[in-house]
């Protein structure tokens, strides 16, 4: 039997999905063209990456978030299921809140970074018979790229969350983990009677490598009362939910949460000594899960 290529698998996905799409460029509808390239009727067009994916923005982009990153993020969601919680809750609320039926659902996750979170949603409620068409969408194109290299056959975009090449009123929800939000575009997107679910911090959120990574003790827990009052400035709530719970981690996990967490980058390395060199610890998950429709 012939391997059939990620490039190709993801090409056929989007092809069966292409309506969804708009030009970044100029707005029109675009279609697949001979399995290659994504062309809008302006002709502006863009190539399927060897890997699957799309690159759609306009300008070249750089954002710290390398490929080892990413690959650390994959081995503690993928591998070790450290927010498997997580991705029940949201099914919960996606069950809860979107009317059910036997078609099929479309799901955008803004910031997919390397796709795990999106792909669990989806595989789950495809395993409880809801037909599910997944999108991820971010700005850091090593993300995108570690996404389709390890769930090919998927939307996988680099694109502007602020212009994402989509067509409105598209998406029944769309999920916003852990990563800055654009409102209006989040609007534009959702179908009449989607639902935004949106995750942020809770105060204890990795509390353990907070209080190591800083001295001043107002740092050691996390407020996220801005981000709350802008969401309600944008949606009405339908749903605020607290997650807390801990995880022990053995040594490679903890390295590579170490790694993947962008609160470590400008600390030295060696104030997680104390972490590293236990065979395993104690972390801690602290998250507001918010569900709400646009005012």
């Amino acid at each position: 039997m012939t391997k059939i290529s990620k490039k190709l698998q993801s090409a056929t996905y989007v092809h069966d999905h292409q309506a969804l799409f708009s030009c970044p460029v100029c707005g029109e509808k675009m279609q697949v063209f001979e399995l290659k390239s994504l062309v809008c009727t302006n002709q502006h067009s863009f190539d399927f990456t060897k890997q699957g994916y799309l690159n759609l923005t306009t300008q070249q982009i750089n954002t710290k978030y390398s490929k080892e990153l990413f690959e650390s993020r994959k081995m503690l969601m993928a591998d070790v299921g450290f927010f498997d919680s997580l991705v029940e809750k949201i099914t919960e609320q996606i069950h809860s809140f979107v009317n059910n039926s036997a078609e099929e659902l479309t799901l955008l996750d803004m910031g997919c970074g390397e796709g795990t979170h999106l792909v669990k949603i989806g595989e789950t409620l495809k395993v409880q018979n809801q037909p599910t068409t997944v999108a991820g969408i971010d700005l850091a194109k090593e993300g995108i790229k570690a996404a389709a290299k390890h769930y090919p056959g998927k939307i996988w975009t680099v694109a502007d969350l602020s212009n994402t090449p989509f067509q409105s009123k598209q998406f029944d929800v769309i999920l916003n983990i852990l990563s800055p939000s654009n409102y209006a575009e989040f609007k534009r997107l959702l179908k009449t009677d989607g639902i935004v679910i949106k995750v942020i911090p809770q105060e204890g959120y990795l509390k353990e490598l907070r209080e190591l990574a800083f001295d001043d003790p107002a740092k050691h827990s996390y407020s996220n009362k801005e981000t709350v009052e802008l969401f309600h400035e944008n949606f009405r709530m339908l749903k605020r939910e607290r997650l807390q719970y801990t995880m022990s981690l053995d040594q490679p996990s903890i390295q590579a949460l170490i790694e993947m967490t962008p609160m470590t980058w400008s600390v030295p390395i060696d104030r997680f000594q104390s972490l590293t060199s236990e065979e395993s610890t104690k972390i801690t998950v602290d998250l507001d899960v918010f569900v709400g429709v646009p005012k």
